[in-house]
C-alpha cells in the first residue's frame, strides 16, 4: 500500500506591515488633534480674560474682598469661570447668597445678599457676638449695643429663641434668656421695662398680646393663662 503523501505546506508569510502603519497613523492623529484641542483652550483662556468685574448688593464686604473670595482675577480665563469658582463667595458668613452673571466676551457681574446683624449672643464661655437672623456668627459686626440679647445655659434652644424674636418683633425686646425649665424675656417699656416668663413657647406666643396690655410689670404666661404682678 502506497505511503500517504502530503503535500509541503509553505510557512506563513510575514504580517503584512500594513495595519501596523495604519495604527501608527492614527496614533498620530490622535497626538495632533490633542495638540490642537489643547492649544485651541490655551487660546480660548489667554484670548479671553476677565476684564470687567461689577458687585452689588454688597455693604460689609468690599468689592475686592467679593472679588477675592469669588476668585476673579484678571489673568482667570472668562469662558471656564463658573459656579465651581466662585462658590468661594459662601465661604464668608456675611455672604448669604449670591448671583453671578457671565456677559461675553470679558465681564462678569455679582449680585450679593449679604447677612445683617439680628442680634447678640452670650456664649457660654462668657463672649458677646452679634449673629444673624439664622444663627451665623458674624465677626466684626458694628453698632450692635441696642440689638436684644440672648443668653441661657442648659440644651442648645438659639433656633427656638430665633422664632421668639421673630414672633415678637413688634415688641421692644430687650434680652431673652433661657432654661431647662423655661425663658425670661425683657420688653423694654415707656417709663420701665417689663419682665415676662414663660416654661412654654406656644403659649407665650399665645397669650403675647399681654405683653402690650400690662406694660411695666412683671408677667407669667402658662399654658392656661396670664398671671400679673405689679
Amino acid at each position: 500500500m502506497p505511503d500517504l503523501i502530503f503535500p509541503a505546506v509553505a510557512p506563513d508569510p510575514d504580517p503584512p506591515a500594513r495595519p501596523a502603519r495604519r495604527r501608527l497613523r492614527r496614533r498620530w492623529w490622535g497626538l495632533i488633534l490633542t495638540l490642537l484641542l489643547v492649544g485651541a483652550a490655551l487660546g480660548l483662556w489667554f484670548g479671553l480674560p476677565i476684564r470687567t468685574v461689577t458687585v452689588d448688593g454688597n455693604v460689609r464686604l468690599s468689592p475686592a474682598r467679593v472679588q477675592t473670595l469669588a476668585g476673579l482675577s484678571p489673568d482667570f480665563g472668562w469662558l471656564y469661570y463658573g459656579a465651581w469658582r466662585a462658590r468661594g463667595l459662601l465661604g464668608s458668613p456675611w455672604v448669604q447668597s449670591a448671583t453671578v452673571t457671565r456677559t461675553f466676551p470679558d465681564a462678569v457681574h455679582i449680585q450679593l445678599t449679604e447677612r445683617t446683624a439680628y442680634a447678640r449672643l452670650r456664649r457660654l464661655d462668657g463672649v458677646v457676638v452679634a449673629i444673624a437672623a439664622d444663627g451665623t456668627v458674624l465677626p466684626g459686626a458694628l453698632n450692635t449695643a441696642k440689638l436684644p440679647l440672648i443668653s441661657g445655659w442648659g440644651p442648645d434652644r438659639l433656633p427656638e429663641m430665633l422664632r421668639v424674636l421673630r414672633a415678637l418683633s413688634r415688641y421692644n425686646v430687650q434680652s431673652v434668656a433661657y432654661s431647662p425649665t423655661g425663658l425670661t424675656l425683657t420688653v423694654a417699656g415707656k417709663e420701665a421695662s417689663s419682665r415676662v416668663w414663660t416654661g412654654d413657647v406656644q403659649a407665650l406666643l399665645k397669650y403675647a398680646e399681654s405683653i402690650s396690655m400690662y406694660p411695666n410689670h412683671k408677667i407669667s404666661i402658662y399654658p392656661w393663662g396670664v398671671s400679673v404682678q405689679e
